[in-house]
């Protein structure tokens, strides 16, 4: 069975899907962007603190269902500028412990509000 999670305070969806999706042991959390969940705007700033409101939104989803960042083992992140590695890998490496999670990093053309980071999640429950 799967259950959708669904954390108040959260940021909102901008479409019709769940924030995460808790199947069995495992936790898939859609891609998170830099909103603000309190404010319900972007996060301002560059990259640095898009980047940390981006994972402090997962952190949310996590949190939720009992699990924190040591739990995720892979994840995959997309940047609108991959010139914006550096700076999104020393803001990333302050959130996963080691063994860090697998991880993808793609540069998209465009991402959904012309936001500059978006990341999704997968955890396991042990």
């Amino acid at each position: 069975m799967k259950h959708a999670i669904h954390p108040a305070g959260a940021a909102k969806p901008i479409g019709p899907y769940s924030p995460a999706v808790a199947v069995e042991s495992l936790l898939f959390c859609s891609g998170q962007g830099p909103m603000d969940p309190a404010t319900g705007q972007l996060a301002e700033g560059g990259i640095g603190p898009q980047t940390e409101r981006t994972l402090r939104n997962i952190g949310a989803l996590l949190e939720a269902a009992g699990l924190d960042f040591s739990d995720v083992v892979k994840t995959t992140c997309y940047l609108r500028d991959m010139d914006d590695f550096k700076a999104f890998n020393e803001v990333y490496a302050t959130f996963f412990p080691e063994p860090f999670p697998a991880r993808t990093t793609i540069q998209a053309a465009r991402l959904p509000l012309d936001i500059s980071v978006e990341v999704e999640a997968i955890a396991l429950r042990r």
